[in-house]
């Protein structure tokens, strides 16, 4: 897993999902071709092509109009989509359904929203409308048992990426459980009930693709299990309340309402106002242009549409290094020489660069109780969620014991000292700096080496009773967990902070 782990981290989790798409399309035309599957590979790929064209080109317009960043990426993703679950192109009827397909999804995340927050997953309230409108639904033909090991080999690893294994597991229990529950009412078999709704149906791609999709699912985790839970119940195709019978993206449109409901509104324009160097590192403040409520430690998606994006894309994910009790915003981020386009358009960003960021989330946050004692460990540019940790403290004088490790290569590269130094003068807050490589003269508090499991219990004596937070590189997380876990600290005591994408 830690290879596959390696692998993904050099991926977005949209271009990931773009790819996979892609690739679906690309088997489900060789599948034609050779008679796996009854749609020709002309079909197949002229539908893709037609309706990810209707959806660049809407997308464009609706960003021209309306005078915001365009993400041709997200179009792009949302035609393929719709390729997939709309029978391919036999007649001239169906060049009207996708146009329209495309039209309305396009047109949904631009005029669907409240204060720029998605409600609803695109491809689902189009088919929803044309539905609705013209009696044109999509035929799910990707729910097939051909393509279903597919769809569920990229699907784990899209879970992967993105950290939405346990909500997408969820769904599918509640999906299996309902199934079960409509099979006894009904008096049919179980088990073949079973194998026709996993790999004869829309679940699995609805599950992994259109469920998880970050704009319009939960983004805290509790959260997260009720919409699977409630997604998951309303699947099976026997539920019908009023005489209208469950469709796949009927049930994702209501789990997409109570998304809507239970979520962080979120969606915020911002310009840059200052920055801040410490070596390969760079504080970027903004400003919004209105006030957000988040909680210290939490993530923003920040987009940036650019020329020629690579395989990184146009969008990432960002701890918020600003405190609630600030004005600004910030994030932080390290710049090597070989960096993505991504981060050089933000070397490049001006006062005048429009900037878009939403999608409020993270688990990543103080305890309620003040009482409970905490650590912080970071490493590089981990240190973020930190800053805006201690930053709250301070600004509220909130006394709690804390201590932090903060691991970095050289003195220069160290961020936000004075911050953890006012910390430390005003609420007692224990900052020890770790550095890598030896220097003539060493600031207070600091130390030449590595977070090993000795420094650790040297530096926090107390450490079995604190709660645990680790933030910083992939490999650097999972080999501290390690650490603390081989010095007795119990799983639930660890927190470690992820941000799908980066």
């Amino acid at each position: 897993m830690n290879y596959i782990d390696r692998l993904l981290d050099k991926i977005t989790m949209y271009r990931l999902l773009l790819y996979f798409l892609l690739t679906l399309v690309g088997i489900a035309m060789l599948f034609g071709a050779v008679g796996i599957l009854s749609y020709s590979p002309i079909a197949i790929a002229l539908s893709a092509a037609y309706v990810t064209f209707v959806c660049w080109i809407v997308n464009r317009l609706f960003a021209y109009v309306l005078r915001v960043p365009a993400n041709p990426e997200s179009s792009l993703i949302t035609g393929l989509i719709l390729a997939l679950i709309i029978t391919p192109l036999a007649s001239g009827q169906n060049i009207v359904f996708l146009s329209a397909a495309g039209g309305l999804a396009i047109a949904s995340k631009y005029l669907l929203t409240i204060h720029g927050k998605h409600i609803f997953n695109p491809a689902a309230i189009a088919i929803v409308l044309t539905s609705l409108g013209a009696g044109d639904s999509a035929s799910w033909w990707i729910g097939s048992a051909q393509l279903a090991p597919f769809v569920l080999i990229g699907g784990l690893l899209l879970a992967r990426k993105i950290q939405r294994m346990q909500m997408v597991l969820v769904y599918f229990l509640t999906v299996a459980v309902a199934t079960v529950v409509f099979t006894f009412i009904n008096h049919t078999n179980s088990l073949s009930t079973l194998q026709t709704t996993f790999l004869h149906s829309s679940a699995l791609f609805l599950g992994f693709v259109m469920l998880t999709e970050p704009r319009t699912s939960p983004t805290n985790l509790s959260k997260q299990r009720w919409y699977a839970v409630l997604t998951g119940a309303l699947f099976p195709p026997q539920l019908h309340i009023l005489g209208l019978f469950s469709t796949p993206e009927l049930t994702l449109v209501v789990g997409n309402t109570f998304s809507y409901i239970v979520s962080a509104k979120a969606a915020l324009l911002l310009r840059l106002k200052s920055t801040i160097r410490w070596g390969t590192v760079t504080d970027f403040i903004f400003q919004p242009d209105r006030a957000l409520a988040y909680l210290p430690g939490q993530y923003l998606e920040f987009t940036l549409p650019h020329a020629k994006p690579d395989a990184r894309g146009s969008r990432r994910y960002f701890s918020l290094a600003s405190s609630p009790t600030e004005k600004t915003l910030r994030i932080g981020m390290k710049f090597a020489a070989d960096g993505s386009t991504f981060k050089q358009a933000f070397a490049d960003m001006t006062e005048a660069t429009p900037f878009s960021a939403g999608q409020l989330g993270g688990d990543f946050t103080l305890p309620r109780d003040a009482s409970q004692k905490i650590a912080f460990i970071a490493g590089g540019i981990g240190i973020t969620p930190f800053r805006s940790m201690m930053k709250y403290l301070t600004d509220v004088n909130d006394s709690r014991s804390v201590t932090l490790l903060y691991a970095e290569r050289t003195v220069s590269n160290l961020a936000y000292t004075d911050v953890f130094e006012q910390a430390r003068q005003s609420i007692g807050a224990a900052t020890t700096y770790v550095l890598s490589e030896q220097t003539d003269q060493l600031p207070a508090h600091t130390i030449v080496g590595a977070i090993t499991p000795s420094l650790i219990t040297t530096t926090v004596p107390d450490y079995q009773e604190r709660l645990f937070y680790i933030s910083g590189p992939h490999a650097m997380v999972t080999t501290l967990k390690q650490h603390l876990i081989s010095l007795g600290v119990k799983h639930h005591q660890i927190k470690t902070d992820f941000f799908p994408g980066y």
